[in-house]
């Protein structure tokens, strides 16, 4: 047997070469087959999306009080660290041991987080209900007063045009009897409807409550245990991926936190400066129902571009239906505000932190808002921007693979680049002549 094979070594390597061509046709294989299974699982979503739809949306139920929980401890976090930072600080004259001086500033850190956090929601609560409940009742219950008082200013105003002035009071006579009757023969008879609804929603809210009361209970126990989640979390993607694959997602994930961070952070104090500086000018203006219309705005301005017209649409309404002539003044205000928030409020505390130009912040709060709500409106701007940094990331290494410049103003008046060279030629691309038939 052994005689044999020394006899015919050239069938051994063919043999072998046979076994180790194989290789790339399994590869092939395998790949045919991940992509056949990935179109079948979007086929199926596509074609049962309403069934998909409906387990998303049971999921997101179940998942509510982690999903809270997860967003209170990341907005607690910089609170958290700014206790925790000063506590070791003092506890280290007192204390020597290291981890019972962790232990300390941790819980007493995100003990005074919590208290911050309730501080903040109860004097929020206590500012903008009682004036929120006085603003709605002190609306209606003046209605017609302050619509006929509109009346006579749009008559004095057009006096000397008496068919504008007709047509202006007749619209508004028409627009009160329209609403009177509206609530005589649709509302009172749906009262049963309304009430089912208005149960249904307390039920809603209790359930909202108690799993924010869950979610803080999760918060503590991720901000206590944050160091061991993203230890683990390192391990799993190092144990999945390659070293360099695996630094190449850490740092996406690193990126993301600090775009994520930084907008969310400076959204919430550039708008609560904005909320103050409207309370005390509209203060000063002696305008109507100053907190509700500051908390509007304030809150509004969270959402990028579109958050200062959509909170000045509703707050022009409430002020004008008291007094017309400072509606037209608060709008005056609010455009002069926005123009200070927008260039020199905004750009100090924001920064540079998405890194994203005006038209790529519309697309994403147009995608983001038609696609998830309000909600979408206010995180597609720095998830817009995450995933803008990972494709000029990718887009960067094939051209550095290329060696190709990666900055985008040589490729602006850019016309061709040669094949075989790869030298970069400007100008206008002349096209080629065709050769004239024979």
């Amino acid at each position: 047997m052994e005689e044999q094979e020394k006899k015919n070594p050239q069938g051994q390597r063919s043999r072998d070469k046979a076994d180790w061509n194989i290789k790339p046709y399994l590869a092939i294989a395998l790949l045919t087959f991940i992509v056949f299974c990935c179109c079948i699982v979007v086929f199926f979503l596509i074609y049962r999306y309403n069934g998909f739809a409906s387990v998303w949306k049971k999921l997101m139920k179940v998942l509510q009080p982690i999903i809270i929980g997860l967003v209170v401890a990341y907005l607690m976090n910089p609170i958290m660290m700014f206790f925790e930072q000063h506590l070791k600080k003092f506890l280290r004259k007192h204390i020597k041991s290291e981890k019972k001086i962790w232990k300390i500033s941790r819980g007493l850190g995100i003990a005074g987080a919590l208290l911050v956090l309730v501080f903040i929601v109860y004097a929020l609560l206590m500012m903008i209900i009682p004036q929120l409940l006085q603003s709605i009742t002190g609306v209606f219950a003046s209605l017609p007063e302050e619509i006929q008082a509109l009346s006579d200013w749009i008559n004095t105003q057009f006096k000397g045009d008496k068919d504008t002035a007709k047509f202006m009071s007749e619209t508004l006579t028409r627009v009160t009897s329209y609403l009177e009757n509206w609530f005589k023969s649709d509302v009172l008879p749906q009262a049963t409807t309304y009430l089912a609804s208005i149960t249904s929603g307390v039920i809603s809210i209790v359930k909202l409550l108690f799993n924010t009361i869950i979610g803080l209970i999760i918060s503590v126990y991720v901000l206590m245990e944050k160091e061991k989640f993203v230890g683990q979390s390192k391990k799993l993607i190092y144990a999945v991926f390659k070293p360099e694959r695996g630094n190449i997602i850490v740092q996406t994930i690193r990126k993301s936190n600090q775009i994520f961070g930084g907008f969310i952070t400076g959204k919430i104090l550039d708008s609560a400066i904005i909320g103050v500086i409207c309370y005390f000018v509209l203060l000063l203006m002696h305008m109507p129902y100053t907190i509700l219309v500051s908390v509007i705005v304030g809150v509004t301005n969270i959402i990028p571009f579109f958050g200062p017209y959509i909170g000045a649409i509703p707050s022009f309404i409430i002020i004008a239906l008291a007094n017309p002539i400072q509606g037209l003044y608060f709008l005056i205000f609010i455009i002069i505000l926005q123009q200070v928030d927008g260039n020199i409020i905004g750009p100090k505390i924001l920064g540079d932190s998405t890194g994203l130009s005006s038209f790529w912040v519309v697309f994403a709060i147009l995608i983001g808002g038609g696609m998830f709500g309000v909600a979408g409106m206010i995180l597609g701007v720095p998830t817009f921007a995450v995933i803008y940094y990972i494709v000029q990331n990718i887009v960067n290494y094939f051209l550095r693979k290329r060696k190709l410049p990666e900055q985008t103003e040589a490729y602006i008046m850019l016309s061709d680049i040669d094949v075989k060279t790869n030298e970069m030629k400007y100008g206008e691309l002349k096209p080629k002549k065709k050769k004239e038939e024979s």
